[in-house]
């Protein structure tokens, strides 16, 4: 007898899985990710090239970020280098010594510096800032340039203290173009004093760089004439061309600056200020000197004091400390008074500008703790302020009526 029929059963169909990549692979497509528990796709997409490619490109924005973060603290990086440098050299025993030798009376007389240099300091911020247009009281100004002065020795670089003090003048002043060029501009004026009389000092008076000096001088007197009668030729030879954006509002800027320092009003304001500051400087040198012990008489000492001072006027140091500390070391050495009595005057003089600086401290925590206070007062004044909504009037509720009708409110009157 024959037997049954055969039943012919249809080929499988493939599953969702299999389908899709055989579509993908007839279409060119890469194919979509497996879920987790198919272990050939994944497989698969871990072999991809692409994940490879990816993860081996570099990530040129953490470079970036790198460099800038380089570019931005290149002052205190070199600060630290040359203190470490000198540490290494003489050693730390130099600055035990010079913190050693500090008492009470010391840290007065460096107090009553600070506050004669950091009130002249302030008088010539608000003639600069008269100059501008600007009104600045004296007392504000005071308050501000010791919370400046606090804020360039406490942190790194040694010119934060004066970006805040910009920043807060522009903004409570409302121009803040003006408010920053005032700070800029009478900064600018104490650094052309002190390289002015700087110069003239270590030109005259003998110090370890009085022969150095007087060849630089030479040289850079005939630098400049050669390039001022360079610039004559070159402007007289070339036709007149419109003048640009940027060179305008720099030329303006610096018609503006010499406006504001050699004004009649504020010009010489500005200048006995900057000699009294720069007077009160090289008096804390001196008082530095003389409590770490230098047996050498001022004339000896101001030279050295001026070099000091022009050191520290270089953006290159941690809260003031790096230059002043090698250049004092060297200078002493070279005048024969020994680098580790250079490194304890510099030592001490670093505390003693600290301590003259304190009181921007007690500006810094008041003013944190009058601005907390006006924050909770008008937070108070707020939770307890009596609430508009609660006047039937001025209801913000979508179907309010005027109290004074009297009627009920029904959708015609809506």
């Amino acid at each position: 007898m024959p037997g049954p029929p055969a039943v012919t059963r249809p080929p499988a169909e493939p599953s969702a899985g299999h389908r899709t990549a055989a579509a993908d692979a007839a279409s060119g497509r890469p194919a979509p990710l497996a879920p987790h528990g198919d272990a050939s796709a994944t497989a698969a997409a871990a072999a991809s090239p692409a994940a490879d490619d990816t993860a081996a490109k570099p990530r040129p924005r953490a470079a970036g970020k790198v460099l800038r973060a380089l570019r931005a603290h290149v002052g205190s990086i070199a600060g630290t280098i040359i203190l470490v440098v000198v540490v290494w050299r003489l050693g730390t025993g130099v600055f035990v010594d010079g913190l050693r030798r500090i008492d009470g009376g010391t840290l007065v007389a460096a107090v009553g510096i600070g506050v004669l240099t950091t009130v002249v300091s302030a008088w010539r911020w608000c003639a600069v800032t008269r100059a501008l247009g600007l009104r600045m009281p004296l007392g504000p100004a005071v308050a501000d340039y010791y919370r400046a002065l606090f804020l360039n020795a406490a942190l790194p670089g040694g010119v934060l203290g004066d970006v805040d003090r910009a920043v807060r003048h522009g903004q409570s002043s409302g121009d803040m173009g003006r408010g920053v060029r005032a700070v800029v501009i009478e900064r600018t004026a104490g650094q052309l004093v002190l390289a002015a009389v700087g110069v003239a000092v270590l030109l005259t008076m003998p110090s370890p760089v009085l022969e150095q000096t007087r060849r630089a001088a030479g040289v850079l007197a005939l630098v400049t004439l050669g390039a001022v009668a360079i610039w004559a030729a070159l402007r007289m030879g070339r036709e007149p061309r419109p003048d640009r954006g940027g060179a305008g509002r720099v030329r303006a800027a610096l018609v503006e600056a010499r406006g504001a320092l050699l004004n009649r009003d504020s010009g010489p304001a500005v200048l006995v200020s900057s000699v009294v500051v720069l007077a009160g400087y090289v008096a804390m040198f001196l008082l530095a000197a003389r409590v770490a012990g230098s047996p050498a008489g001022p004339a000896a000492l101001v030279p050295l004091a001026l070099l000091a001072l022009i050191a520290m006027s270089l953006p290159l140091n941690v809260g003031g400390w790096g230059p002043r500390e090698g250049v004092t070391a060297w200078s002493f050495g070279a005048a024969g008074l020994g680098a580790s009595q250079g490194l304890t005057v510099a030592v001490v003089y670093g505390v003693l500008s600290f301590a003259a600086a304190l009181p921007g401290a007690l500006v810094l925590v008041g003013r944190w703790y009058g601005s907390l206070r006006a924050r909770r007062q008008s937070v108070t004044t707020e939770k307890y302020a009596p609430n508009d909504s609660t006047n039937p009037a001025s209801s913000s509720f979508p179907f309010a009526a005027d109290a004074s009708e009297g009627r009920p409110i029904t959708p015609e009157s809506v």
